[in-house]
Parts: C-alpha cells; sequence; structure tokens
C-alpha cells in the first residue's frame, strides 16, 4: 500500500476559468493582444499575429487554407468559438473527432482545435506519416489535470494490492492524458466519452467486479446511476489523502471508485439555475451534459453528450423552449441554428471553456503560414508505449457503442 499524504493543488486552468466569464453573450474575438489582457497563459506568438484584426486573420487563413488544399484537414471541438470552428472540416464532440481520426488517413497534417488530451488522441489514432498540430500549446483541460499520472499509478497500486488486478476493470473519460488512456489499455481497461460511457460500463462489468472511473467523478456517479448501482455502492478516491480517504472495507465493499476530478465549466450549473429557467419558461425543457452534478441532472428532464443535446434540439418542433447545461459557445451556436425556438444558457453569467478559448483565430493562422513555409508548430507527439497501450484502449471504445 502506498503512503501518500499531499497537500491538495487546483490546476491553473481551473484557477484561469473565470477570466472569460461575462454577463452577456457577446464573445466576439478581439485581437489577441487585447485577448491577452484576461490574465491567463497563452503561448507566445509574433508580435504581428497579436496585433492582426479577426476580420484580417480570417482572410489569412482563407487563402492559406486554400494554398494548402487537400494537405491539411482541420478538426474542431463544439466547444471552439466562432470564429474558429467556421473553418473546421469535421465538427464533433470528443467521441466523433477520435472517430474521424482513426478513419481519414489522408491528410498529411491535422490540426485539432481543441485540446492537449484530444491532439494527443489524434496522434494515437492517426497514421505515422500523419503529424497532428495543436494551435495553442496551453491549451489544456483542467479535468485532465486532476489525474496526474503518478498519483493514478498510486492508486492503482493501492487497488491492486487490496484485492489484486482481475477484479478491478480501469475506465478512463477522454477527457485524460495519453499517460492515463495509457495505463487502462495496459490493465485490461478502455476509455469512453458521455456518448458510450454506459456501453462502456457495460463492458467493463462483464469482465470485473468494480471499476476505477476516472478522472470524472460526476459522469461516473451519474453512469453509475443509470447502470443500476447504487450510491452507497459508490467511494470517491481523493489522491491527496491515504487510500483516497477510504477504509479497506469500503475499498473491498463497493463496485464502483470514482476519481476525485470534475469540469469547470458544467459544475458551475445548478438546481437553482434550473428552478429560475423553468419559472421565466413554464413549458421549458432542461437538458444538461452528464458531466454536471447528480442533483442538476436529476432535476433535469434530459441529459447526454454535446452530441445529444445538439441532436435533440436540432429535431425539437418549432416553437419549443430549451434551457441549456454545456458550455456557451455551443449554446450560442445551437441557436443560432434553431432560430424558430428559444435556446438559451442555463447560467447567466458567460463562461466559455478557458482552455477551449485559447485556441484563437491568431494561433489557426500561424500555424497554417507555418506549414506554408515548410515548418511544422506545436506537433503533438506520443511516445511508442504509451501510443502502444492508449490505442489498445481507445480501439476498445471505438468498438462499444
Amino acid at each position: 500500500m502506498v503512503i501518500k499524504i499531499d497537500s491538495p493543488t487546483i490546476p491553473i486552468t481551473e484557477i484561469e476559468q473565470s477570466a472569460f466569464c461575462q454577463t452577456d453573450d457577446n464573445l466576439k474575438s478581439k485581437s489577441l493582444e487585447d485577448e491577452f489582457g484576461a490574465g491567463v497563459r497563452w503561448q507566445k506568438l509574433p508580435i504581428s499575429y497579436m496585433r492582426t484584426s479577426p476580420d484580417d486573420l480570417e482572410k489569412n487563413i482563407r487563402e492559406a487554407r486554400a494554398a494548402l488544399g487537400s494537405k491539411v484537414v482541420i478538426l474542431g471541438h463544439h466547444y471552439q468559438r466562432d470564429e474558429v470552428i467556421q473553418f473546421a472540416d469535421m465538427r464533433g464532440d470528443s467521441f466523433k473527432l477520435s472517430q474521424f481520426a482513426a478513419e481519414q488517413n489522408e491528410a498529411e497534417f491535422i490540426i485539432f482545435c481543441g485540446v492537449h488530451f484530444m491532439a494527443e488522441t489524434a496522434d494515437i489514432l492517426s497514421t505515422s506519416e500523419q503529424k497532428v498540430i495543436l494551435p495553442n500549446l496551453t491549451a489544456g483541460c483542467s479535468m485532465a489535470d486532476m489525474a496526474q499520472t503518478d498519483d493514478v499509478l498510486d492508486c492503482w497500486d493501492d487497488l491492486t494490492d487490496i484485492m489484486g488486478s482481475n477484479q478491478i476493470v480501469p475506465i478512463t473519460y477522454m477527457n485524460s492524458t495519453a499517460d492515463i488512456k495509457s495505463l487502462c489499455g495496459e490493465n485490461d481497461g478502455i476509455v469512453c466519452t458521455s456518448s458510450n460511457a454506459a456501453a462502456t460500463f457495460e463492458w467493463a462489468y462483464a469482465k470485473g467486479e468494480k471499476v476505477l472511473f476516472l478522472p470524472d467523478q460526476h459522469l461516473g456517479r451519474n453512469t453509475g446511476l443509470k447502470m443500476g448501482i447504487k450510491l452507497d455502492e459508490m467511494i470517491v478516491w481523493n489522491p491527496f489523502k491515504p487510500l483516497g480517504g477510504n477504509s479497506e472495507k469500503e475499498i473491498e465493499e463497493s463496485k464502483l471508485i470514482l476519481w476525485q476530478g470534475h469540469c469547470s465549466v458544467h459544475t458551475r450549473f445548478t438546481v437553482e439555475q434550473i428552478a429560475q429557467a423553468r419559472t421565466a419558461h413554464p413549458d421549458v425543457h432542461v437538458v444538461v451534459h452528464p458531466e454536471c452534478t447528480n442533483e442538476v441532472v436529476t432535476a433535469a428532464d434530459s441529459n447526454g453528450s454535446t452530441e445529444y443535446i445538439k441532436k435533440l434540439i436540432s429535431e425539437a418542433p418549432a416553437g419549443t423552449s430549451w434551457a441549456v447545461g454545456t458550455e456557451i459557445s455551443l449554446v450560442n451556436r445551437i441557436a443560432a441554428e434553431n432560430p424558430d425556438k428559444t435556446v438559451f444558457c442555463l447560467d447567466t453569467v458567460v463562461c466559455p471553456c478557458s482552455t477551449m478559448y485559447r485556441i484563437h483565430p491568431a494561433y489557426v493562422s500561424w500555424v497554417l503560414d507555418g506549414l506554408l513555409e515548410g515548418q511544422v508548430v506545436n506537433q503533438i507527439t506520443v511516445d511508442d508505449k504509451t501510443r502502444k497501450f492508449s490505442r489498445i484502449a481507445l480501439e476498445r471504445m471505438l468498438s462499444v457503442v
């Protein structure tokens, strides 16, 4: 058993989450020099890109894309700002984009407008000849940062010391580093997304008696309850306490061990916000992401992945009202695409995902210009061993529906 007592640390990306919050929905991009004033970490760029206006950046990006042609494919996560997502050849959640990265093998360069763990996944699933680029290296993920490799290895050692490795199956959410995905692949585990979490739980419990779920406790708890696991059969693992803050008896009696992590965007939504939405719009349908707390998911009318939310609203009858609990850039886009419906965010304080928001058009322009000059900047690579076992876990994910 590993005895470890550390002081809890808050990921920098979590501290910076509120930097872009505002009380209206005007999230139009400014020049990068102006946005630097938000007080968050940015990857440094040549000053010319920082001072270029959004309109000129758009023109430059379109010209570079045309010149590069089929050599480049751009992937855009739903949470990207509009000024970036407009250039994406494929838009989607992490699951949809992972599928696309695994299927397409013609482009020489994959520019992933998302966050670091997504670019790692694209590198793992693409061919060895392809190069994956993350426009801004500071685009991380606070949730992924909450599951550090050494902490997870210590947890795994503790659990296997108590129960043996054949009783427990590790599942990691897509929002995790390649190291954590590799640990799962090496120990007969799997990766999941919010789209197929329930299916991966079924897969795991067919193999073992217990599941270690990393790193989002809320998605794990909500999925476990959906699968019929009781709250008293779940424990939370705090990496800063011996045995995660649990007794050996509690670990042995548990069915689901939840890593103490969360999403800084989705934990902003509250039951009170849902009540306010229902008061203002009596016929409203409340739909939230399963990374929200269980109290919020229970109070909502439905919950699901970003792809689920997008599809649900787009297929709904005209005149319906929707209160949505997910990232504001996607909510605004859904509202714009459904002008015959009332679509609004549950949170009146507008907070885009601060890490996704780091993919400013200036960075996209910079990396494209580099490719035109024969230079690959911000390439994301995963070492061979990590790639091998991560790919095993990811391929299991892609095979489970």
